[in-house]
């Protein structure tokens, strides 16, 4: 697996975050082929990291309503 470097990443909050300061989810779209997504309350913590195609399956469900919490 190939490390990639986080350090300049530009985060932003997902429209879809819990505007009270919980649920918050983070992205970068700095990168073409994948997309890091890291919980807003833990900047420093994990990142998970998903193919960009995936990514844009997973949003499309979302806003299409496809998903429920």
């Amino acid at each position: 697996m190939r490390s990639i470097d986080l350090s300049d990443a530009a985060w932003r909050k997902s429209s879809y975050s819990n505007q009270d300061g919980g649920a918050c989810v983070e992205v970068s779209d700095d990168f073409a082929a994948v997309v890091p997504v890291r919980d807003s309350k833990t900047p420093h913590g994990p990142v998970l990291v998903f193919p960009a195609g995936d990514w844009e399956c997973f949003v499309s469900a979302v806003k299409g309503g496809r998903l429920t919490a």
